[in-house]
Order: C-alpha cells, then structure tokens, then sequence
C-alpha cells in the first residue's frame, strides 16, 4: 500500500495545517461520540482523518514477509518453507479445533471507544463515506472524490484480509451504533461470494475515483492499484480454496483473467512495468527511496527517523549477522529454499541438470544472488562497503566449536539478503532503516495473469508471461526460459507457483498461494474438495520439515578460539557486480570443497522441545474459526467448519463455493 508517511506523519500534517490544540484530531478521535462537523470545515482537516486511516491500517508493516492489515507479522510466513521455526498451526504435536485457539484477527465488540480492529477501521471508512460529500460540500469535488477513492480502496483491503482469515464475515457498509439489543445490526456472515462482491464493487468505485499517479504525493493508492487488487481478490476467489469446480469451470478464471489485463494495461497506461533489465536493476529497484517506481504498484513508505512518528523498516536489522552490523544470525535460509531456485539456464535444479547442493551457489539463477548471501559472498553496508560474509564453525579435539567473525547465532550456510541496503548505516545495527517495502510489485501482477492462463489452459500465454518475469533478469530464451514444454494445465499452473516461489520470496506471499491451492496435502474437511496436491504433481508440505546445517570446517583443529582459515579466506569473494564473478564461484567452489563440510544442527530448524518435528498442518487451518471472543460478543455468528463453537458444538459455515 502506498502510505504517506515518510514525511507526511499525522503530526506534522496537522502542524502544518495549523490546527489548534482545541481541534486536535487525535483527542477527537478517541470517541465516536466526538464526530460533528468540524472534521469537514477544511481540506486539511479531512485529508488528516484520510492519512489517519493510511496509519492505522498499514503503520505497522514494517518487514516484507508480515501479512494482515493492521496487525502484520511474520507468522504466516513461518508456515511455508521460507522460514524454519516450528509454530503452533504446523506443529504435530498440537490440534487446534475449539473457540479459545482460533484466529483473534476477527476483534472485539463494538464500542464507543475506538480500537484499531477491523470493523472499528471499516467503520471509520464508513462514516467518511458517508459525511464527507454532505458535511464537507464545501470542499473542492477533485479532493473529495479521491479521499473517497482511498476509503473505498481500504474498505476492499480490510474485508478481503477478513475473507482470507475466515471466509464469509458480515458485510457493513453504513455506519452502525454500538448496542447490545439492536437486532438491526445482528448481521449474519455473508457467503464468500457476497463478500467478493462487495470487494469488487468497492475496488471498482475506487478505480473511478483515484487517479493514475499521484506527482506530490507519491505513495498513495492510485486507479492502477485499486484494479490490481482486483485481480488479486478474484484470482483467489477462483483458486480452490473457495472454488470446489476450480477444475471444471472457468468462469471464475476468466473474470479473473479479464481483471488482470485491465490492470496490466492501465498501469502500463500510468508509465508502470517491469522495472530495469538486468539482475543487478531487479535488485535496485527495491532500494528505490521515495521516488516513482515503475514496479511497485503499491509501497511503504519507510523513514530513518528515530521519532515515534517515522515508520522504520525492520528487515535490515533482522536480516544482518552480527559480524555484518546487525544483532543476531541474520534469517537463515532453510536447505529448502537454497535447493529450490532455478540452475542458470532457467532449468529446476537437479543432478541431471548439474546441481550440487554442497556448492549450491554454482550456475544459479541470477535472482539467486540477490535473494541470499553466503560464506564468501560481499555483503556491504555504508561504513564496509567491501564485506564478506562468512559464517562457519571448527571444532577442536574436545568437540568444542568455534565460530567464524562472532556468528555464534547461525544455523544454515545461506542467509536471506533480498532487499538489502548495502550503503545503509550499521551505526544503530540498521535499526533505523528508511527502505521503502513494496506490497505489491508489476511481476505478481503478470503471474497473477499467467495462473489465469495457466487454469484456463492457455500454455502458450502462461508461457509468454513467465517469460517476461525471467527474460528481465537475464536469463538465456532458450528451452522456454528454462521452463521447457507444459503438456497440460496442470503442469502451466505448477509452473507459474514454482515462479512465484522464485520471484516472490520473502515478500509475504508464499503462505497466501499454499492456502489458496490448499498445498499442505490432499486431505480436506468434510463438505470441502481438494485433492490440489496430487493434481499439480506436488508433493504434500506436509510431512516435510525446514532444514538447517552448520557449514563446518573438515578438520580438527587444536583451538576454538582460532579461526582456521582466516588467511586461506583472505582473497576469496564472490562479488555479483563484479566483471568475473563466474571467475569468482569457481574459486570459491573449490576454496568450500577443500576446507568445508556440512553438518547437521545440534538442534533442528524445525522442533519441539528440541525433538525434530515434520509439518503438520490440518485442513481445518485453512480458514480460522471465530474466536471465544467473537461468538460470545456475537451469538448470532455461525462458526466455520471444522471448528468448535464456544459451546463445544460443531461449526457449520461452510466458505468454499
């Protein structure tokens, strides 16, 4: 989302519209019962209350991989493969079916305070929908119309994040008073497909509103934005999740399809694309600060501030090792994820096409470079610009271990650093980060038109689609791209999630495309159709594990406090802007081969209570059920399948259609 906050906090926007301390903006807001019609007299005034809700859906997006308006955290993302570390919805040791371990998203009553849930920040869309053309007629039309343009883009936003945590949710589009008796507002959930509806329809008032661009103030959502949203809310209104004749009805599919080229073509219209042509350009562009980006249709906009005001990303410090600046191991890249990239050729990486998965930074695709780092890898920052990352262990004749340059914290040879800052500052261990996150970039956008393809059977478009995504960063034409023949439907649609992996890692959308293609495994709640796994020549995520290794020094050595190959190293860098970097794999290759081995952790990635576990994620997971808190504050709401209500019995809601 394209939030204006890098220099347009709410405080600074209501100091330079001089408003008083008696109208202060806050203060008004911290009851319903203080709306009048002061909140109108002037533009100022109203753009305040539309930058406030920019703030409270999206001022806590700080990291690419968290998800779900206003709360956005990485736990989704700790379900798939990017990330090890056992939870509690993938933990087999666990089966969580009643009330009190359901989602809590949902929120809580109504009141006449306000809270920053979900139907507290719908309401507040609501109620500026409502008043704005009438308490506010005063106010120039053009204003008007794109503040209403940016409520009703967020209203589509907050029920579409509802629709993926739990399916059907009630549908309020007026404003309603709290009450504990007022049946008029005891509305049911509604069918998945009304909710999309209302979405689309939001989305559609929002296109007509906004405008294409916006040149003073860069970072608020734009016509383009509000039709890619659309192609993403109907791209899963078709998958399987909520669509049991995925397979056999494309009217879903197309309608998806038809959304995705509008968009296309409007952003292009709008001067949006692929940005740049090399890997190296696919890299930049993530570090483009506060400026017009062709690829990022919607961006955070982040700030190195350290006042409470500034939104400052937090996956610079999260990402770097101790030895780098930062504060811990960095985010160590499960085996998983290192073994899943493309070879250099576009090819999957087998043993037939070449890959070894001890040196597994040999003829990679050139993304792979730019997504992580590597013992021997440059890996810069402002004040060492020329770092090399390293990070193993020896062990001496005691089985003691040492550990390379501090990194007493690692447990994987590889290390996420896409969308890294090698010239930020590692003064504060990166702590004030001011690089801007996209939400959603041109290239989901194209995979989201090549799915559409790919369902509808159109191989030879998904084929053009995937082509372009690979093209931009260099990889050679031949065979497809790599991609070769796709015999069927099934094998298109396996093509554009593995591309989406590639393409889209670390950028919170992994965990999105496993629920919507119900990936975990065939199995599936009674009343509900799946089977997706075993169409799309898959194997189960379940049943599988997130795996690290130390990288280890092959021999013994008489010291753990002397790295062993601190001279041997000193010359070995591997540098992807460098003019002989294959030169420099090569080297590096035979330096690992020589001195490394690879070792299993002492306590495994994915565990619990130090005993290794396998991902077990149940059908029931895919959508949540209404918390404790949500039925009790609400008896008339039916609970979802597969879920207990707060009473013990059975949920009934059924969200697939």
């Amino acid at each position: 989302m394209k939030t204006p906050f890098k220099h347009i906090t709410l405080s600074l926007l209501l100091a330079a519209g001089a408003v008083s301390c008696s109208d202060d903006f806050l203060k008004d807001k911290k009851q319903y019962s203080f709306y009048d019609d002061t909140f109108y007299q002037t533009q100022e005034r109203a753009q305040a209350y539309v930058d406030n809700q920019y703030y409270d859906f999206y001022n806590a997006y700080k990291s690419p991989t968290s998800t779900i308006i206003g709360s956005y955290t990485d736990a989704n993302s700790r379900l798939t493969e990017e990330l090890g570390g056992t939870q509690d919805f993938i933990n087999p040791n666990k089966t969580l079916v009643n009330s009190q371990d359901a989602n809590g998203y949902y929120g809580v009553k109504l009141a006449t305070s306000i809270n920053n849930t979900p139907y507290n920040r719908i309401r507040e869309c609501n109620v500026f929908l409502e008043d704005i053309d009438v308490k506010g007629s005063n106010l120039d039309k053009t204003f008007r119309d794109q503040a209403k343009g940016q409520m009703y883009y967020m209203r589509a936003m907050q029920y579409f994040d509802l629709m993926r945590v739990y399916g059907g949710v009630p549908i309020v589009t007026t404003v309603q008073d709290a009450s504990a008796d007022d049946a008029s507002i005891q509305l049911p959930r509604a069918k998945v497909s009304e909710v999309v509806d209302q979405i689309i329809k939001d989305l559609d008032m929002a296109a007509s509103l906004l405008p294409g661009n916006w040149p003073t103030q860069y970072g608020r959502f734009t016509r383009g934005a509000a039709l890619a949203q659309k192609s993403r809310v109907l791209l899963t209104f078709a998958s399987p999740l909520f669509n049991k004749n995925w397979d056999g009805s494309t009217e879903r599919w197309e309608a998806a399809l038809k959304a995705g080229l509008e968009a296309e073509n409007q952003l292009t219209a709008d001067g949006y694309g692929l940005y740049g042509s090399t890997a190296k350009q696919w890299e930049q562009m993530f570090l483009i600060d506060n400026a017009f980006c062709s690829e990022a249709i919607t961006v955070q906009l982040c700030g190195t501030g350290v006042t409470s005001n500034v939104i400052n990303n937090s996956w610079e410090k999260g990402i770097r090792l101790l030895s780098l600046g930062g504060t811990g191991g960095g985010v160590a890249a499960p085996k998983e994820m290192i073994d899943l990239f493309p070879m250099k050729d576009g090819r999957r990486p087998t043993a037939a096409n070449g890959y070894n998965d001890f040196t597994f930074f040999v003829d990679r695709d050139p993304r792979f470079y730019r997504t992580f780092a590597f013992s021997g890898s440059k890996w810069g920052s402002k004040e060492t610009p020329n770092s090399v990352l390293w990070a193993y262990r020896w062990v001496d004749g005691s089985n003691k271990a040492g550990f390379s340059d501090g990194n007493t914290a690692i447990s994987s040879p590889a290390f996420v650093r896409k969308m890294t800052n090698t010239a930020a500052s590692k003064e504060t261990n990166f702590q004030y980060s001011g690089t801007d996150i996209m939400e959603y970039r041109y290239a989901e956008l194209l995979l989201n038109i090549a799915e559409c393809y790919a369902a509808l059977g159109q191989t030879n478009n998904t084929l053009a689609y995937l082509g372009r995504i690979r093209n931009r960063v260099g990889i050679d034409s031949k065979n497809n791209y790599g991609i070769g023949t796709l015999a069927n439907k099934y094998q298109a649609i396996e093509a554009v999630l593995y591309e989406r992996r590639v393409e889209l890692a670390y950028e919170g959308k992994r965990f999105w495309d496993v629920q919507r293609w119900m990936l975990y495994d065939n199995e599936a709640l009674p009343g509900v159709v799946g089977g997706t796994v075993s169409k799309l020549g898959l194997t189960p995520i379940n049943g599988t594990k997130r795996t690290g290794n130390f990288l280890q020094y092959n021999s013994t050595t008489s010291s753990s406090t002397t790295d062993p190959l601190t001279s041997a190293r000193a010359n070995v860098i591997a540098d992807p802007d460098a003019a002989n970097f294959e030169a420099q794999l090569k080297t590096l290759e035979t330096f690992y081969n020589a001195n490394f081995i690879r070792t299993p952790l002492l306590t495994p990635m994915d565990n619990f209570s130090g005993v290794a576990v396998n991902i077990k994620f149940n059908p029931n997971y895919y959508i949540n059920g209404l918390n404790t808190t949500a039925l009790t504050s609400n008896p008339w709401l039916l609970q979802t399948i597969g879920w207990n209500d707060n009473f013990g019995g059975l949920g009934t809601f059924n969200y697939q259609e």
